[in-house]
């Protein structure tokens, strides 16, 4: 009777755990979707505000035309988006899957735009990797081929 019910409750044990670590992977999963699922670049936009944690780090690849290291909502928003808002037209990330586990979320795909100044076109394979703690976006780091967009730009 002991044994049935120490494995009664070991199970019990297994089971909230792996229920509470789901539910944690669909939450960050569902934060980091809510960045690029939304019905516009607008609501995406405040949903990435929303979650990002002010000290936030977003590492733009090197060798990107962005790269560097930006800390907090508004060095991202200025160094990032106001950015490409200024330089790039149809710029966007086709998002083709999610891999999420623990506190980590990666989202890969194609990056697409038009550079302003050269009319040029280009198409890039990028990942994405985030960072999230209690609800919140702790860090976010951008893996891309660079060469198309520095191609675009010239």
């Amino acid at each position: 009777m002991k044994l049935i019910r120490s494995l009664v409750m070991g199970c019990a044990l297994v089971a909230s755990t792996l229920s509470f670590a789901d539910t944690q992977a669909t939450t960050n999963l569902d934060i980091v979707k809510s960045t690029y699922e939304g019905e516009t670049a607008e609501e995406n936009g405040r949903n990435l505000m929303k979650h990002l944690a002010d000290d936030a780090k977003w590492r733009e690849a090197d060798g990107f035309p962005l790269a560097g290291v930006y800390v907090g909502p508004d060095a991202i928003r200025k160094n990032v988006f106001e950015r490409i808002a200024a330089d790039w037209s149809e710029y966007r990330f086709v998002v083709e899957g999610y891999i999420a586990q623990h506190n980590k979320v990666a989202a890969y795909g194609t990056y697409e735009g038009v550079y302003g100044s050269t009319n040029k076109a280009f198409s890039a394979r990028v990942t994405h990797i985030w960072t999230l703690d209690a609800g919140k976006i702790t860090a976010f780091e951008q893996f891309v081929d660079s060469k198309p967009v520095v191609d675009a730009m010239r």
